[in-house]
């Protein structure tokens, strides 16, 4: 899967993703998770997170599911998982970010010498 088109992904993407690795969320959750994961740097209000839903449903990165526990509203509760090709895009970007970081600490060291 060619993924490169789409790299790098943006904060708000890649905590989405890493967010959903374990396993299955919903909306909520997810955006509890990406507050935790991103250590307060990503806040996302609930329009960014479902556009962003919207967005990686479209690349067939996540699927969603009805769970038939019921949100607020009496409708059932949707979940998102990754699919291979979302698990792939995430697993692209944590290589190209380790990459990065793999320069920087080389560059670093020979600047201490």
């Amino acid at each position: 899967m060619d993924v490169g088109a789409h790299l790098p992904l943006t904060e708000a993407t890649y905590f989405i993703l890493l967010s959903l690795a374990p396993g299955p969320s919903h909306g909520y959750a997810i955006m509890k998770d990406v507050l935790m994961l991103s250590q307060g740097r990503v806040v996302l209000s609930t329009g960014t997170l479902y556009g962003a839903l919207k967005r990686l449903l479209e690349l067939d990165w996540i699927y969603r599911t009805e769970d038939p526990q019921l949100d607020g509203n009496d409708r059932p509760r949707k979940t998102y998982r990754l699919t291979v090709k979302g698990r792939g895009a995430l697993e692209a970007e944590v290589t190209r970010l380790e990459s990065l970081l793999s320069v920087a600490q080389k560059r670093a060291v020979a600047g201490r010498a």
